[in-house]
């Protein structure tokens, strides 16, 4: 047996979020959603799906605004705080205990190029939960088969923290069929987060965060 926890980036998506949504409520399966700020903004639909999520018993976070680049990256490191404060304004209202940020790692790499020294301050100093990840199966690139390349990884974790993605791709036409092979591989999923995924809990780093932290400006 072994822990599970579900999370999904880069929506919500009108044509893809609420089939997902039925699949979990369908398996008992509460998830957790990091969404982009923009979509909420330019979309009415996108801003009602958070609002299903949450009603739903999942738990909504932020993925930053546009999802550019990392903000450790951006030249402009002011405005890699503005990323975090433009869609948490929107979340007004969605978020429950703790305040749940995620950052755009480019394609799931971990590494100093998540946050620039602006935006770990902003995290602190608003009582941020940064949430992180170890299995990253790439459903982007491989809609059909990543279910297997997620098993495959999971093998080598004690607790998957798995990132998926309810975009407009195919890839989660598979979600259940995944579902299926994780608990027929002895998995339990649960909500909460793998202590190792956490460095920081509510502004609080528990792991270092300098890992994470670009160093000089950019």
């Amino acid at each position: 047996m072994f822990d599970i926890t579900l999370t999904f980036d880069n929506g919500p998506d009108p044509n893809v979020t609420p089939m997902v949504f039925d699949i979990l409520k369908r398996e008992e399966i509460k998830a957790t959603f990091f969404v982009l700020g923009h979509k909420l903004a330019d979309d009415p639909a996108c801003l009602a799906l958070a609002h299903r999520a949450r009603a739903e018993g999942h738990w909504v976070g932020n993925h930053t605004y546009t999802h550019a680049v990392p903000l450790g990256t951006m030249a402009d490191q002011a405005a890699s705080v503005a990323e975090i404060d433009q869609t948490q304004t929107l979340l007004d209202g969605l978020v429950g205990d703790e305040k749940l940020f995620r950052p755009f790692g480019g394609g799931g790499a971990l590494g100093n190029h998540l946050l620039s020294a602006e935006a770990l301050a902003r995290l602190e100093g608003a009582k941020f939960t940064c949430v992180l990840w170890n299995v990253v199966p790439r459903d982007w690139e491989d809609p059909d088969a990543w279910p297997e390349t997620a098993m495959q990884m999971i093998a080598d974790q004690t607790w998957p923290l798995v990132v998926l993605h309810d975009l407009p791709t195919g890839a989660m036409a598979h979600l259940g069929r995944f579902i299926d092979m994780v608990r027929a591989a002895g998995g339990h999923f649960r909500q909460d987060f793998p202590a190792d995924c956490v460095p920081l809990r509510r502004g609080v780093q528990v792991k270092p965060m300098a890992p994470y932290v670009t160093t000089g400006g950019r």
